[in-house]
């Protein structure tokens, strides 16, 4: 075809409105290209086979945004959100650079088998009294960017899904509020040399080109050591479900990969308060779930340790694991701000068999509710070896309750305290520093007159063991003393039984001394 045939053509399109809306809109992207389903892999591939280089963007002398408060008076006009009011229901918008978020972050948009880039513009933003707005002769590029649906009410468009900084995202379920993070991929987590922060340095936008509740979001991930390609499948609802395929390329060999790595912060809650705080609990997560391949279902209270604390569970084709929220009522929490009680559960539902490995847990101390310390992902056994490839399918499930694909144990923990055993057959009472009384209940699963518990420790006694129906909740109720004399750490189990059959989670926790 002749040019000038090429040009007829063109004009065509764009008469007949068959052009993508890219086409249209040259003040908003700059020129589109093809885009094929192997794009994204084939980029990985490619820079994986180069040195990284660390791009940083090189903020003007006269605009300063050094401040979070400064950062958060930069706010995006929600009048100009990309595909507002189009038949799909999706929108969305940028966050701007600064503050934290200094890496330039390319956002792509696709429609049919085309992509263009969005053009950096500063007057999509409203800049309050604290930042001084940039004059626009410097591409500033963008931080990230929120996915807006009407998740909540059909009038109105919520943001329920962010990607911003490194390669850390979240989401929530209807009715919920932002709470932990998952990342894209974790690198070196708890080794001495220090950890490594992959990041997602670009992004590919799909148009849904039909109402499917469905967006596609595809993403290239790079770091010194490793560069990915991701795609993700998101449909919004009461569980929001991710559904995440992602091919690895590693730079150098990796033996300390986290793969599905989630972010939470646990302050307090029954079973340790180590601050003082008129609230009853503090956090946005309380336990790690996980369903072995076996088919084991285990429960493991979170807690907030004097110094860091890193568990291991070995497992071979695992199932399933997250880090949950369970407790659900204001009066659990008593924080009118931060609304504890609504912060998501995310589950991990592995596709495919992930072989042998364990699913690690780090529990980091912390003063204060704003630092998140609680870590949690799959670390493989096997080494990711430099210049080779690897492929990691998986559901994410962003929910209050239970993923419902799932099937759920007899029995869920639903409450787990401690405190100090008291003697009260001695006058005056008295009690042992030393004696530890724990109290877990389990909801749902036989009643607790045909149940018994196992209870063991890897040291240190175990002594009180009783079974017993709390008449206030209809829960099956197991405490038991543990006796700590001399000891610094201690993994205590719990098992409830029917008979000889797990007619439960597996309790699971570790004590250390504060």
């Amino acid at each position: 075809m002749g040019q000038a045939a090429k040009l007829a053509a063109f004009a065509a399109a764009f008469k007949t409105g068959s052009l993508p809306q890219f086409a249209q809109a040259s003040e908003l992207y700059e020129p589109f290209s093809e885009f094929r389903d192997d794009f994204v892999r084939n980029l990985a591939r490619e820079l994986a086979a180069k040195p990284y280089v660390d791009e940083k963007i090189e903020m003007p002398a006269d605009f300063e945004v050094s401040t979070y408060d400064q950062y958060r008076d930069i706010r995006f006009n929600t009048d100009r959100s990309l595909w507002k009011g189009e038949e799909h229901k999706f929108s969305f918008d940028m966050f701007h650079s600064g503050f934290l978020f200094t890496k330039p972050v390319d956002i792509y948009v696709i429609e049919g088998d085309k992509q263009a880039k969005l053009k950096y513009d500063p007057s999509l933003f409203v800049f309050g009294p604290k930042v001084k707005p940039p004059d626009g002769k410097t591409d500033l590029h963008y931080a990230g960017f929120r996915i807006r649906y009407p998740i909540n009410n059909p009038d109105v468009h919520d943001e329920f899904v962010v990607f911003q900084g490194a390669s850390y995202f979240r989401a929530v379920g209807r009715g919920l509020l932002y709470g932990l993070s998952a990342r894209g991929l974790a690198i070196d987590t708890g080794q001495p040399s220090g950890e490594e922060f992959p990041a997602f340095r670009s992004f590919w936008i799909k148009k849904p080109e039909a109402p499917t509740g469905i967006i596609v979001i595809e993403a290239l991930l790079d770091s010194p050591s490793i560069t990915g390609a991701y795609r993700f499948s998101i449909k919004p609802g009461d569980d929001t479900q991710m559904d995440v395929e992602m091919t690895l390329f590693p730079r150098r060999d990796l033996t300390h990969v986290g793969i599905a790595p989630l972010t939470s912060m646990f302050l307090f809650n029954a079973i340790g308060r180590p601050v003082e705080d008129y609230r009853n609990a503090v956090h946005d997560s309380d336990g790690l779930m996980m369903l072995r391949g076996t088919g084991e279902w285990l429960w493991r209270p979170l807690s907030n340790p004097r110094t860091l604390q890193i568990s291991a569970f070995q497992d071979m084709s695992p199932r399933g694991f997250g880090l949950m929220q369970r407790t659900r009522r204001y009066e659990d929490f008593l924080d009118l701000e931060s609304k504890y009680e609504r912060r998501p559960s995310l589950w991990v539902e592995p596709i495919g068999d992930w072989a042998a490995g364990a699913v690690e847990l780090y529990e980091i101390p912390t003063e204060f509710e704003t630092n998140d310390n609680i870590v949690a992902f799959w670390r493989p056994k096997e080494t990711l070896k430099q210049g080779g490839s690897n492929t990691y399918v998986y559901r994410l499930h962003w929910c209050a309750t239970w993923p419902t694909e799932q099937p759920a144990p007899l029995a869920l923990v639903s409450f787990s305290g401690s405190g100090v055993d008291y003697d009260y057959a001695s006058n005056p009472p008295k009690y042992d520093p030393n004696l530890r009384m724990y109290v877990i209940e389990f909801a749902g699963g036989p009643t607790a007159g045909e149940l018994s518990a196992d209870v063991t420790a890897s040291a240190g006694t175990i002594s009180k063991v009783v079974v017993y129906e709390n008449p206030e909740n209809g829960t099956t109720r197991v405490s038991f003393a543990h006796d700590t004399t001399g000891l610094e750490l201690a993994e205590l189990r719990a098992v409830l039984k029917r008979g000889d059959v797990v007619a439960g989670e597996i309790w699971l926790f570790r004590w250390t001394r504060s």
